[in-house]
């Protein structure tokens, strides 16, 4: 806590505040719990629509998606954890984020992850990947929910603050919500599942509220140790309680563990509470009020149930073999006190914890490198050797085959995964249904450091392609936005521009954003990372196509087609820049609503009609990589025409590829041309070369074998030898 933040406090008690009180408010307080340096700026997303039931403020965004069902959709980021103890980190954001899920009364069903670090040939670097890797696998496995796709990137700015964002999916029955409300007064409080210990004491609330310095290692015992085991328990039982219609509400313990669990729940039900710490149930007898107030042990749920129905909580608790303890009571009025020993330790208005939180207006400015930046181009006037800069590009491990991470996670389980990982979009059947909901995962660091209003703009457009690449409709975002220090003027800046063009492409889109998360102060020794936001969205397929299009079931004498602009030449924040000429400037193109909108439409169409086998996104490594990637997931050769090189590089947004039998050529067109979208023949598949074709002469080519040896060896030779 700053100097102010404690005269704040004072002021609102009246008094200097005991220790345990000044614990609770300086998690509560924390940059991670209070978004005291966001918050005045996150007003400016969309949230509302016909379809959102529960939007921004509670454990999970909740959306309907017709028939009884809802969807329930959480994303957060464990950054600084992971960092410190990258296994354990991650491990325990997967435990988090589902448990900010199934709190909103829904089974988790899929999980996605979002992970970036500094470039593979450090060995600092592999061990931290790999260990964030095997906590993913290790936690999502054990608990038992598939994690079905993601993204990678390995950047220089992450080296010393690698980013790990973890998104849940869950479905439910409209009867079966749960919201995070204490209940009237006499409502009874239960702790349920693991015992409380000093693991995480002050871990994501205050690690990631602070930048961090060499002695980063000093703070391995403030990261939470998880038990997947023990969650599976607590999901099983707390799901039962839903059905039984047993909770008044529900809240995890997540950061600020007991502080946030009392007084959030209670200060939305405008009441107070009591709780006795006696009847925590700890793994450590001795520790102090403030020490169980803070911790962030793993796998806790606080229910609020009505006195009569208590022995059935209890009975079901003992079923599932987890912990249970009545640990207070709501009480009228707005404070809540808490006693230890039989002394009252803290003594404090619910709501300000939470809601008197300080706000900070902070200052921004566009920094004066920007300028600089833009004007800070390349000469392409001489043309480069495509076939070299496309294995380059194939091989770099931020674009190469990420199946090195996904092979660890069973990404089939439930057996509702139809598109998995490795595709644009990944698709999940709501079983006993025709319903499908299709989820993507998108972020680009270099892009929003060179403009952060059009690169977070074009990432809103870039997910929602993907979601339509699979057949489905965009219909709720959710997003987390990982940061440098916000007391610096230009991390501000890149913020509020951030939020500004992602909230612009949502509008002209029509989709609300239903939830997310903050990541502030990700920097090291000074050095801050790239603007990173991510946006995850869920669309609707309803119904699911039969045969939705895959990257894999390209065949010989297929037609390749470009659907969106054909001639762009912007290199700016490309794959190409990057990896061939080892150069970061100039300014991208920006998106356009019309032309995001149709090209959308046109998409969904498509998929939905079952007439495109392959269909693919030009995104990073531009028009070549996506060809690339299609001829590699199919085992098939290609021949592309091409007019300027620049075009078969170039990330420019709204277009995509489809590949399809020379038959379906009519319904192509006039679908393109119904939806004002250029279409233009470029190709076809067959043979075993990748061959780039100008003037009617092969200009480039390469093999499918050796583009797949490339592209399959990106990270696993980097990891495995």
């Amino acid at each position: 806590m700053t100097d102010d933040e404690f005269a704040s406090v004072v002021g609102l008690l009246g008094r200097e505040p005991r220790i345990a009180e000044l614990a609770m408010y300086s998690v509560m307080w924390s940059e991670h719990c209070s978004y005291k340096s966001s918050r005045p700026h996150l007003g400016r997303f969309p949230t509302e629509a016909p379809w959102v039931v529960v939007g921004p403020g509670e454990n999970a965004g909740v959306v309907d998606l017709g028939d009884g069902w809802l969807a329930a959709l959480r994303i957060e980021s464990h950054n600084h954890p992971a960092f410190v103890e990258p296994y354990q980190g991650a491990a325990t954001g997967v435990g988090g984020i589902l448990r900010d899920v199934f709190t909103m009364g829904a089974r988790p069903i899929a999980l996605w992850d979002q992970i970036r670090f500094g470039h593979l040939d450090d060995p600092q670097n592999r061990f931290l990947f790999s260990g964030v890797v095997a906590g993913i696998a290790g936690y999502g496995n054990a608990v038992g929910v598939p994690t079905v796709g993601g993204e990678l990137d390995f950047e220089e700015c992450y080296q010393g603050n690698p980013l790990v964002n973890v998104m849940c999916l869950g479905i439910l029955r409209r009867e079966q919500l749960v919201l995070g409300t204490a209940g009237d007064p006499g409502t009874i409080s239960v702790l349920l599942g693991a015992s409380t210990g000093r693991d995480g004491i002050g871990g994501a609330s205050v690690l990631a509220s602070a930048s961090f310095e060499e002695d980063s290692g000093a703070k391995r015992p403030s990261v939470q140790v998880g038990d997947p085991f023990q969650e599976k328990k607590l999901i099983e039982a707390c799901l039962e309680l839903y059905d039984k219609n047993l909770v008044v509400g529900i809240q995890d313990l997540g950061a600020a563990g007991l502080s946030c669990s009392t007084s959030e729940p209670a200060a939305r039900a405008g009441a107070g509470m009591e709780v006795d710490l006696d009847l925590v149930h700890v793994r450590e007898s001795d520790m102090t009020p403030g020490e169980l107030l803070m911790s962030e042990s793993q796998e806790r749920m606080m229910a609020f149930v009505h006195p009569d129905q208590l022995n059935d909580v209890l009975a079901v608790a003992e079923k599932w073999e987890i912990n249970a303890s009545v640990v207070g009571e709501v009480k009228p009025g707005g404070m809540l006190r808490v006693f230890k020993d039989g002394n009252l330790v803290a003594e404090v208005p619910a709501s300000s914890l939470s809601e008197d939180a300080p706000t900070y207006d902070r200052p921004f400015s566009e920094p004066a490198r920007q300028t600089d930046l833009w004007a800070d181009t390349i000469d392409y006037s001489e043309a480069r050797d495509v076939a070299e800069s496309l294995l380059a590009i194939l091989e770099d491990p931020s674009i190469g085959d990420p199946s090195w991470v996904y092979e660890q996670y069973d990404h089939m389980l439930f057996l509702n995964t139809v598109v998995g990982p490795g595709d644009d979009g990944n698709l999940l059947r709501i079983k006993g249904t025709s319903k499908g909901l299709a989820v993507s995962t998108d972020g680009n660091g270099r892009l929003c450091y060179l403009d952060p209003r059009g690169g977070a703009a074009r990432l809103v457009y870039e997910s929602a392609l993907n979601v339509a690449m699979v057949g489905a409709s965009p219909l709720a975002v959710v997003d987390n936005l990982n940061f440098g220090n916000p007391e610096k003027t230009d991390v501000m800046w890149q913020f509020t521009e951030t939020v500004e063009g992602m909230s612009q492409a949502c509008e002209a889109l029509g989709i609300p954003v239903i939830g997310g998360n903050v990541s502030f102060y990700n920097e090291t020794n000074g050095v801050d990372i790239y603007p990173t936001p991510i946006v995850g969205m869920l669309g609707l397929a309803d119904p699911m196509p039969e045969q939705p299009p895959r990257l894999d079931r390209g065949e010989p004498g297929m037609d390749v087609w470009l659907l969106g602009a054909d001639n762009p030449t912007n290199l700016a924040g490309s794959a190409f820049e990057k990896i061939v000429e080892k150069h970061l400037g100039g300014r991208p193109t920006e998106g356009d609503p019309g032309t995001a909108r149709a090209i959308i439409a046109l998409a969904t169409r498509l998929a939905a009609e079952g007439r495109i086998p392959s269909m693919h996104d030009v995104s990073d490594g531009g028009l070549a990589a996506t060809i690339a990637e299609i001829c590699i997931r199919s085992k098939i050769g290609a021949r592309i025409d091409y007019s300027d090189w620049r075009h078969l590089f170039s990330e420019d947004p709204h277009r995509f590829v489809a590949v399809a039998a020379p038959e379906a050529e009519d319904s192509i067109v006039a679908a393109a041309d119904e939806a004002g979208v250029t279409a233009t023949h470029i190709g076809f598949l067959g043979g075993s070369m990748i061959e780039f074709v100008r003037d009617d002469r092969v200009t480039a080519a390469i093999s499918t074998e050796s583009a797949t040896s490339a592209w399959r060896g990106a990270i696993r030779n980097l990891m495995e030898h």
